[in-house]
């Protein structure tokens, strides 16, 4: 097999005072390793929004308390993403916060025992607060049961309410990602609700309440549809796949898709334990979720220092795309 081969040498890179992420990216382009890869993502992001294609994001974890809440917000509002697909602990999250609780430094060096007693929940080195949790579960439940319909709701339709709830409480003084997704009218899908604070605020409520799951797979199978689209993945899990399966839902919907032309990943899992998170585009392919012939990115960092620096650079780059 023909290996790729170029001439072209590789740069030291030069910092220099007043550098913007635009300019640091730029000559990472011309370095190796992550850095470089880094650098192609935000390229690949680039030539996606110049060719409007459809991105969808996929955001693992608990990215929200980590401290990404704002940029995923962002990148909604600019419409650098057309749909998120989320666990339901960063929409939570973002309720947290939107309700005005925030999260606090903390250390993952600490008696674990001494944060339950005190009711403090800790994501590695971030804290929570569980008696804010048990309120906000309470909430969800109350609210769910008495302000929507007696019918099944796709995730979308539910976050999308809960969004302008939200919003409505606060005045529009917090922007989250589910409030503004709510005001831009950008679907958030959340495939595995149950397995979060949402699904249990929603047991504890008096009455069931019920998720049409497979409308969620229906809608986003139809969404890539004769659309050229981009995929964005923070992590893994079921977000990456509900969004890698949409190719081959809309195969079954609409014929023969050739798969997601541009697809840019910051994953710290490897390949080869077998797991989703540390799935490669190329095994992707054999699937036919992937373009063979597309722009594929993979980027081994933390996500949380991949996202900021990608979106920074492409605010000096991209204007907002307009609205769909």
């Amino acid at each position: 097999m023909k290996k790729q081969y170029t001439q072209m040498p590789t740069e030291p890179i030069e910092l220099e005072p007043q550098m913007t992420t635009d300019d640091l990216l730029a000559r990472m382009e011309r370095i190796s390793f992550q850095g470089r890869q880094l650098a192609r993502a935000a390229r690949v992001w680039q030539a996606a929004l110049e060719r409007d294609a459809y991105v969808m994001m996929g955001l693992a974890g608990a990215m929200t308390a980590a401290g990404m809440r704002r940029v995923v917000a962002l990148l909604i509002e600019k419409r650098y993403i057309d749909c998120l697909v989320s666990t339901g602990a960063n929409l939570f999250h973002d309720i947290y916060e939107t309700l005005g609780t925030p999260h606090y430094m903390g250390s993952p060096e600490i008696d674990d025992e001494e944060l339950f007693k005190c009711g403090l929940d800790r994501v590695y080195d971030t804290y929570a607060d569980e008696r804010e949790f048990e309120k906000i579960d309470r909430w969800i439940g109350e609210w769910a049961n008495t302000k929507l319909e007696r019918r099944p709701y796709t995730t979308r339709e539910f976050n999308h309410e809960l969004g302008v709830e939200l919003d409505r409480r606060t005045g529009g003084k917090t922007p989250g990602i589910l409030t503004t997704a709510a005001r831009f009218d950008t679907p958030i899908y959340c495939p595995a609700v149950a397995d979060s604070s949402i699904g249990i605020g929603l047991a504890s409520a008096k009455d069931s309440f019920i998720f049409d799951i497979t409308g969620d797979v229906r809608e986003t199978g139809s969404m890539v549809i004769g659309k050229e689209t981009m995929v964005l993945y923070c992590g893994g899990g079921t977000p990456k796949n509900f969004i890698q399966q949409t190719e081959v839902t809309a195969k079954h919907l609409a014929g023969d898709p050739k798969g997601h032309r541009y697809a840019v990943q910051f994953i710290t899992d490897a390949p080869h334990w077998g797991g989703l998170s540390g799935c490669t585009f190329d095994e992707a392919v054999s699937w036919g979720k992937i373009d063979p012939t597309g722009e594929k990115i993979s980027v081994f960092c933390d996500a949380t220092i991949a996202l900021p620096l990608v979106v920074s650079a492409l605010l000096t780059r991209m204007k907002a795309r307009p609205r769909r």
